[in-house]
């Protein structure tokens, strides 16, 4: 599986979650699996968004299309904005253990 780690300032939160959220379709087509974003609790201006694909060709061919909205982007609804390619070694979820 391969993950696109994407981090950037977003000063207006709530304005950029709605932009975000604008692109649903695009994810769907872009082959996106799964997302999640989240923030820091010490900063909410803050977005970070992991999204897995199962191959890198679609990973990167999301990345050129995300790179061309950031164009109109940087500068009002980001800042930033940083990135990562990453192919994902291990995921395990834990069994919580309530005796």
């Amino acid at each position: 599986m391969i993950l696109l780690h994407i981090e950037h300032t977003a000063p207006d939160f709530d304005a950029w979650k709605a932009s975000f959220d604008s692109y649903a379709e695009l994810r769907q087509q872009s082959g996106v699996r799964r997302y999640r974003v989240s923030r820091p609790i010490d900063n909410p201006k803050y977005a970070i968004i992991d999204l897995e694909f199962d191959s890198l060709r679609d990973a990167e061919s999301l990345l050129t299309a995300v790179q061309q909205v950031w164009r109109h982007a940087v500068g009002t609804l980001i800042h930033d904005p940083q990135w990562r390619l990453c192919e994902v070694v291990e995921t395990e979820e834990l069994q919580l253990n309530n005796s």
